[in-house]
């Protein structure tokens, strides 16, 4: 694991954890460049492109190793030059890479509203690509409290997963309690059989009687007896 992953993780739960215990605070969040790789340069009569990274309102950020196209540059976050801006609420900001132009206005690779919310978890990551012009990854690890992003949030596979496996548990307590009612109603019915052949073994054992009697009365015992 690259010191920089590790610096974002351990600035990720530690926003998180102060999110946690003073919901009502603010802490600044800041965004580093990871890497960057610019496609083109836009100076004809300048060899080396002078690029840089300016938010409305901030100073703008110099890139002095960006001097190549088709390059990709990684940077750890604590440059000289890094944060590129700074969050301090929800409230997006308008940014952009520039190329410097001494005589004209400064060329403009892209433009964009960047927000607390464009980064994900569970690095605080956000790439955005511009065809023709550049690819550039950004760390804010600081935005997933900001933006209300739960880092300890299960992933979206788990949550199908859960959202499956309720049914499951249903039919599996529907099963249970129809096999329940099922018994009952077997041990119902056993019951009322039991109560059923004694009440024909007994008619059964009074019906020979009763013609056992007759049959004496037939033969003169009784009078006998």
């Amino acid at each position: 694991m690259s010191m920089s992953l590790q610096h974002s993780l351990l600035l990720l739960f530690s926003s998180t954890l102060f999110f946690t215990y003073f919901p009502g605070l603010v802490v600044p969040a800041e965004v580093t460049l990871s890497s960057i790789e610019i496609f083109t340069t836009h100076e004809w009569l300048k060899v080396t492109p002078a690029v840089y990274f300016r938010c409305k309102g901030d100073k703008k950020s110099e890139l002095p190793d960006v001097k190549k196209t088709n390059v990709s540059y990684t940077f750890k976050g604590e440059e000289s030059w890094q944060p590129l801006t700074i969050f301090d609420g929800k409230k997006c900001k308008r940014c952009g890479f520039y190329e410097e132009d001494k005589i004209l206005y400064d060329d403009v690779f892209d433009e964009w509203e960047l927000c607390p919310s464009d980064f994900t978890a569970p690095a605080g990551r956000y790439i955005h690509f511009k065809e023709k012009e550049f690819n550039a990854t950004f760390l804010c690890p600081g935005c997933l409290p900001i933006s209300g992003v739960s880092v300890s949030a299960p992933p979206a596979e788990n949550h199908e997963h859960s959202k499956k496996g309720m049914p499951i548990a249903v039919i599996i307590l529907l099963t249970i309690l129809v096999l329940a009612i099922l018994a009952l109603a077997m041990m119902g019915v056993f019951k009322y059989w039991q109560k059923r052949k004694r009440e024909q073994d007994q008619a059964r054992f009074m019906k020979l009687f009763e013609e056992g009697d007759d049959i004496e009365d037939e033969l003169g015992l009784g009078t006998i007896i």
